[in-house]
C-alpha cells in the first residue's frame, strides 16, 4: 500500500483511539493461537512481534491448513462493522481489512499462511510462490489441481489472466496499479492503459500466456522481483467472464474460496454460508470453521462494543474487523480483567503513522528538521492511547518490512526539544512563523493532538494554523491530487506488501502525480537511485539496495517518523481464534470459530 495514497489503505491519523491495552484473547499478531488468555503489557514491538515475511516451499503451499487447537465446526458468527465495504470485486479491493475478510471467499495465485502467528508466503490457487526465469522478467505458476468455483466449475488459468487483464478497463482505477504498470512497461497507470485497454476494449494481453487451463506465464518488459507479493493481492483473483456483471460484480462476487455470498444488501447486512465445492485439501491458508458469517453495518462502534462486553443480544459471537475498541470503554477493559479478555491487540502489520510535510511548501530542509525536534510525539501519543497505540518511530519504513534495519538520523527526546528546534530555525534562509496544520475532524481527539501541535509549535515563535475538515474533504484535499494550501498532516499508512519496493518507488520519485507524491518530494539523486535499483531481479538484493536508499531519503526530512501502529478491536466472549493478521493488521476471519457453550 503505497505511502500516501488513500484507495491504498491510508487511514486519516486519528479516526480512532487505539486502546490502552494490549491483553490480546488470542494470537495477537503471533503471541498464540487459542481462543483466550492474555498476552502481557508489552507492546507488539518491544516483545518481537513486528515480523517479517518468508518464503513457503511447494510443500508449505499444500493443503489442509494446520488446525488451530481448540476450534470446533459450526454456528454462526456476527462481524460487526458500522460501515459496508466500498468494494468487494477482487480487483477494485485495495486496502487489508478487505483484503483479510475477503479471503473467506476469494483466493490468489499466492496468500499468506499463518503458522503460530508468523506470516509464511505460499501458493494458494498456484502450488507455490512462482518461478522466476530471464533475470526476472518472466514468472511461472502452475495451479493445484481440484479446486472450484461455487457451482463446481474448475478454476482455470484463463480466468486468472481475465482477473488481472481487466484491471486495466475503466472503473478499476481504484485498485493496485501493479499489474497493469508492470505488463507494459510503464511508469503509471495511465500510460498503461493506452497500451491496453481491458478484455472487453481490446481482448488478449501477450504479455500473459496461458498454454494450458493450469499454467500462466507473466512476461514484464523489465525485472521484476516482488512478482510472488503482487501475486497475494486481491487483483490477482480470478474472474469467470460469464459471471463478470459489471458494477453488480462489485456486490456480490462469484466464489473459490470457503465461502459464498447468499446475500448482500448494501449498508444493511452480508451473509455467508458455506461454498460446497471448496476442498480443504487445495488449502493451506484457510479453515471454515463456522456454518455461518452474517455482517451487519450501520450500528455505532461504541454500541456494539457494549453488547459485546455485557453479552448482550448476539454479543457473545459477535466481533469487528473495522471498528477499533471506543475510547469510552478502555477503563472499563482495564478494570474488569473478562472484559479485558475480550480486546484483541496486536501489531497492525506494517502500517506506520507519520507527520507529513508538503515539501513544496515546506522548502528549506533547516525548517523541516525544526519541525522534526519541535514534533511532541509522547503528547500526540498519550492523546492516542499511550504507549498501547504504537511504539515510537525513528525510520519511514516498519519493522514488519522485510529487510528492515532500525536507524536514527536525528535523535530526540519523545517530548521534542525546542531548543533543537530554534537552532535549526536560525539557520533557515527562509524565516519561518506561520504553518498550516490540516487534519480529519472524526473525534475529540483529532482536536486534541491538533492542540498539542500548536503549542508545541508556539514555543518556537511559529504560528501552527489548524484546520479541521470533514473527513471527505480531509481526503479530496490532501490525497486527492490537487494543490493543497496545508503545509503539514498526521496520516496511517502502510506498503501494499511487506517488502520495501512499494515504499519509495510508488509515493518518492519526483515525476509521480499528486496522487502518488503528496508531500512533493524531488531529489534527483534518489530519483537515479529508484531507476537503477528497478532492474535489479534479485528480490533480497532489491529490497536491501531500498532499505539502504531509505536512510539517503531521511535525511532531507521529507516527513517525521511518529509510530509504529498497533490495533485493539474486540470479540464475543464465545470467538474463539481472533487474532491480528500479521500482514493485514485486522482479527484473520479465516481462523475464528464459535466456542461450545
Amino acid at each position: 500500500m503505497p505511502a500516501f495514497t488513500p484507495r491504498a489503505a491510508a487511514v486519516p491519523a486519528l479516526a480512532t483511539v487505539a486502546a490502552l491495552l494490549l491483553c490480546s484473547c488470542s494470537a495477537g499478531a503471533g503471541t498464540g493461537t487459542g481462543g483466550g488468555g492474555e498476552t502481557g503489557t508489552g507492546t507488539a514491538a518491544k516483545s518481537g512481534r513486528r515480523l517479517t515475511t518468508t518464503l513457503g516451499t511447494a510443500k508449505d503451499s499444500r493443503g489442509p491448513a494446520l488446525e488451530i487447537p481448540g476450534a470446533r465446526k459450526g454456528g454462526t458468527v456476527t462481524v460487526a462493522n458500522q460501515a459496508d465495504f466500498p468494494h468487494l470485486d477482487p480487483q477494485k479491493i485495495y486496502a487489508g481489512e478487505r483484503y483479510s475478510t475477503s479471503l473467506l471467499w476469494g483466493r490468489q495465485l499466492t496468500q499468506y499462511q499463518i503458522v503460530d502467528g508468523r506470516p509464511r508466503l505460499v501458493g494458494d490457487l498456484a502450488t507455490d510462490t512462482g518461478t522466476s526465469s530471464d533475470g526476472g522478467r518472466t514468472w511461472t505458476y502452475h495451479l493445484k489441481d481440484g479446486i472450484a468455483w461455487e457451482d463446481g466449475k474448475p478454476v482455470t488459468a484463463q480466468q486468472v489472466k481475465y482477473g488481472i487483464e481487466r484491471s486495466f478497463a475503466p472503473g478499476f482505477e481504484v485498485g493496485p496499479v501493479y499489474w497493469p504498470q508492470w505488463l507494459t512497461g510503464s511508469k503509471d497507470r495511465t500510460e498503461a492503459v493506452k497500451k491496453y485497454g481491458g478484455p472487453k476494449k481490446d481482448g488478449d494481453l501477450k504479455a500473459i500466456e496461458t498454454p494450458d487451463a493450469r499454467t500462466i506465464v507473466f512476461h514484464f518488459p523489465e525485472p521484476q522481483s516482488d512478482v510472488p507479493y503482487m501475486a497475494a493481492q486481491s487483483s490477482s483473483s480470478p474472474v469467470r467472464e460469464d459471471k463478470d456483471t459489471g458494477t453488480g460484480y462489485d456486490v456480490k462476487p462469484f466464489a473459490t474460496g470457503p465461502y459464498r455470498i447468499v446475500e448482500h444488501k448494501q449498508n444493511q447486512r452480508l451473509t455467508l454460508e458455506r461454498n460446497p465445492y471448496w476442498k480443504p485439501d487445495t488449502d493451506s491458508i484457510r479453515h471454515a470453521y463456522p456454518d455461518r458469517f452474517e455482517f451487519t453495518f450501520g450500528k455505532a462502534a461504541l454500541n456494539t462494543a457494549q453488547e459485546v462486553f455485557n453479552g448482550q443480544g448476539a454479543g457473545a459471537t459477535t466481533l469487528t474487523t473495522k471498528d477499533e475498541l471506543p475510547p469510552e470503554l478502555i477503563a472499563t477493559a482495564e478494570r474488569d480483567a473478562a472484559k479485558r479478555k475480550l480486546v484483541v491487540s496486536g501489531s497492525r502489520g506494517a502500517y506506520t503513522q507519520d507527520l507529513y510535510i508538503r515539501n513544496d511548501r515546506v522548502t528549506d530542509p533547516e525548517v523541516r528538521k525544526a519541525i522534526h525536534y519541535l514534533f511532541p510525539r509522547q503528547q500526540a501519543r498519550q492523546v492516542l492511547g499511550g504507549r498501547y497505540a504504537g511504539d515510537f518511530a525513528t525510520t519511514l519504513s516498519s519493522p514488519a518490512v522485510v529487510g528492515w534495519k532500525k536507524y536514527d538520523l536525528y535523535p530526540v527526546a519523545p517530548t521534542g526539544d525546542i531548543a533543537k528546534a530554534k537552532e535549526h530555525l536560525a539557520k533557515a534562509k527562509t524565516k519561518v512563523t506561520r504553518l498550516t496544520y490540516a487534519y480529519p475532524t472524526e473525534s475529540p481527539q483529532d482536536d486534541q493532538v491538533a492542540q498539542v501541535l500548536a503549542d508545541a509549535f508556539a514555543k518556537a515563535g511559529i504560528k501552527l494554523v489548524l484546520k479541521g475538515l470533514q473527513p471527505g474533504a480531509f481526503n479530496d484535499q490532501i490525497f486527492g491530487g490537487e494543490d493543497s494550501p496545508y503545509d503539514l498532516f498526521l496520516s496511517t499508512n502502510s506498503v501494499d506488501w511487506p517488502t520495501p519496493s512499494t515504499l519509495l518507488p510508488p509515493s518518492f520519485e519526483s515525476h509521480l502525480d499528486a496522487v502518488s507524491n503528496n508531500i512533493r518530494y524531488a531529489n534527483p539523486a534518489v530519483d537515479r537511485e529508484l531507476a537503477r535499483i528497478a532492474k535489479i531481479g534479485d528480490a533480497q538484493k532489491k529490497a536491501e539496495e531500498l532499505i539502504s536508499l531509505e536512510e539517503t531519503v531521511m535525511k532531507d526530512v521529507p516527513l517525521v517518523p511518529f509510530l509504529y501502529k498497533s490495533v485493539s478491536q474486540f470479540r464475543g466472549e464465545k470467538i474463539g481464534g481472533a487474532a491480528i493478521h500479521p500482514i493485514y493488521g485486522v482479527p484473520a476471519l479465516a481462523n475464528v470459530y464459535v466456542e461450545n457453550s
